[in-house]
């Protein structure tokens, strides 16, 4: 059975929606390019922060080639650096879901325009669609996934979205290069105009009469452009030949999308900035009320049972820390560790998933007196290793700036009494500005200088 031209999506009466229209479609485009031109690079900051150059335990892309390029020494200040950027990076990415499916939702009737192909430009800006909504759909879902804890992706979170990010933002530059000029005309047209709400729906009202005719345009014709502005093509293809009764303005449904984003951004934000605030954080799985009560009392990814680490393990007559240096190996009880100079730093915990806590006051042996008792005369790299057996990160490289820092510490105490178990009893590294996994707890090694 043939099904009638006008009930395939190839066909113009098929897309009946009035939202429709070029200016509806720029608004959110330029939106877009602003927001996700800062996730991405708030997202190459977050890879340069775990200091992929210091080894394989740190570089969770080792294949990333040329990708590489712009990586630097991740410094320590202000402390409170990758706290701002990775709260950033994953807040704007959750803000920003509504405006990319409005988006999305608003050129659709473009993917299904016949022909698919007109000329070499049309071909590979066709392309460069397919890449951008297949990228930004992979990087928008494998995100949310990530910052809900949920890994449902096959293969490592890492590479995936590090890779992913690449070719969706080489794809998004080549899109935005191409129409973005076209997305600011049609906003400058409509203001021009004094109709910033639909500039379409404006000559669809007047009759959008070519230059000498005398009649109406008929349903499907072609608008005319204007000198030098390929507006009215814009139009006839993303606004509807036989549009619906309006249910909503644009200026309606556009509020609607600000009003999702908004939203999110209450429900999530919470976990980054902390205090009160955090209570607000409903969608963030460390959002809500501060966990438990006492100097303890702050948000952790993972507990000791699940690292398995025992008590047996961390009894102060059976844990010792191993320091290795130029001098040999020295071995320390927690007890020595308390008998040398103590020493205090106030700084947070800041994770890739987006949440972070406010500012702990941890007491402690500095990174670089240990540095010193293992006879290295200036700070240098050093390997830290955890009780932990298994799992990602429980080993991990510090740059020499960051030993050299007075607020890096091996701490002891937070908040006034000992480390919990979940915070890493019976000795854990804090260092400013560092992702949460590079502050190793329940240590028990540390090679100090490159092997």
């Amino acid at each position: 059975m043939r099904v009638p031209s006008r009930l395939l999506p190839s066909s113009p009466g098929f897309w009946r929606s009035p939202l429709r229209g070029p200016w509806f479609t720029s608004v959110l485009g330029l939106v877009l390019l602003l927001g996700v031109t800062v996730m991405f690079v708030t997202g190459l900051l977050s890879y340069a922060a775990y200091n992929p150059g210091l080894g394989g335990v740190n570089d969770r892309t080792p294949d990333k080639g040329l990708l590489g390029f712009y990586l630097f020494d991740w410094p320590t200040d202000p402390y409170w650096l990758y706290r701002l950027t990775q709260g950033v990076h994953v807040t704007l990415g959750v803000t920003l879901i509504p405006v990319l499916l409005a988006k999305l939702w608003s050129v659709v009737p473009k993917l299904f325009a016949l022909p698919p192909v007109r000329s070499l430009a049309h071909a590979l800006e066709r392309i460069t669609i397919l890449l951008l909504v297949g990228g930004g759909l992979f990087e928008f879902t494998t995100g949310v996934l990530n910052v809900q804890l949920d890994y449902l992706f096959p293969g490592s979170f890492y590479p995936l979205h590090f890779y992913g990010a690449w070719l969706f933002f080489a794809a998004f530059a080549l899109h935005a290069a191409l129409r973005v000029p076209l997305a600011v005309r049609t906003v400058r047209r409509a203001r021009a105009e004094g109709n910033l709400l639909a500039p379409e729906d404006a000559r669809a009202d007047s009759g959008a009469r070519t230059p000498g005719a005398t009649g109406a345009r008929a349903p499907g014709e072609p608008v005319p452009d204007p000198p030098g502005e390929p507006v009215a093509r814009e139009a006839d293809a993303l606004v509807a030949t036989h549009p619906d009764a309006p249910t909503v303005s644009r200026r309606g449904a556009l509020w609607s999308v600000a009003g999702g984003s908004l939203l999110l951004l209450v429900t999530t934000a919470g976990q980054s900035i902390g205090g009160s605030l955090r209570r607000t954080a409903l969608l963030a799985p460390h959002g809500g009320e501060d966990p438990g009560s006492g100097p303890g009392a702050f948000q952790i990814n993972k507990t000791a049972a699940y690292a398995g680490i025992t008590t047996a393990r961390t009894r102060e007559d059976t844990w010792r820390l191993e320091l290795t240096g130029r001098s040999g190996t020295v071995r320390l009880s927690r007890e020595r560790l308390r008998a040398l100079p103590q020493h205090g730093a106030a700084l947070p915990i800041a994770c890739v998933e987006g949440w972070s806590t406010s500012d702990q006051h941890w007491r402690g042996v500095r990174l670089r007196d240990l540095a010193a008792l293992a006879g290295e005369e200036e700070p240098v790299d050093v390997y830290v290793e955890s009780l932990q057996a298994h799992g990602t990160f429980r080993h991990a490289w510090l740059r020499a700036n960051q030993v050299a820092d007075p607020r890096s510490l091996l701490a002891l105490e937070v908040n006034g009494a000992d480390l919990t178990p979940d915070h890493g009893y019976p000795a854990r590294v804090i260092v400013p500005a560092a992702p949460g996994v590079l502050n190793t707890k329940w240590v028990t090694r540390m090679t100090f200088g490159r092997p």
